[in-house]
């Protein structure tokens, strides 16, 4: 099994910065563990580092796949998962970016749908 390597200081600072960018504030970031299938062939779980934040009720994850792969998701509760539409990242900045963007771009889409149901 592949040894997936903790955050270097480098990417925790990247993923630390761009969050206090996005939110203007510092946000409390955990690192913890997850497991993932790092390709739809293996059924096997890979234990890998994740950089874990918490945002009005969400879960965000930024997961470390490789030595410099990344893959990102968000979520609510254990059935309304949403990922990035991108499978890895070569670059932890473009991860974290990414998933900020579609968290936002789902936050839009979710408060149009409940306006419309008001209507």
């Amino acid at each position: 099994m592949q040894q997936i390597p903790d955050f270097t200081e480098s990417e925790l600072w990247k993923v630390k910065t761009t969050l206090q960018e996005r939110y203007g504030e510092v946000v409390d970031t955990q690192i913890v563990d997850t497991e993932i299938r790092l390709s739809q062939m293996n059924r096997e779980l890979a234990p890998c580092p994740a950089v874990y934040w918490e945002k009005d009720k969400c879960h965000l994850l930024v997961i470390k796949s490789g030595e410099r792969s990344y893959r990102a998701q968000f979520f609510y509760n254990a059935y309304t998962q949403f990922g990035t539409g991108f499978k890895d990242f070569d670059d932890v900045s473009d991860c974290i970016v990414t998933l900020l963007q579609v968290h936002a771009d789902h936050l839009t889409e979710k408060q149009k749908e409940e306006q419309e149901k008001e209507k």
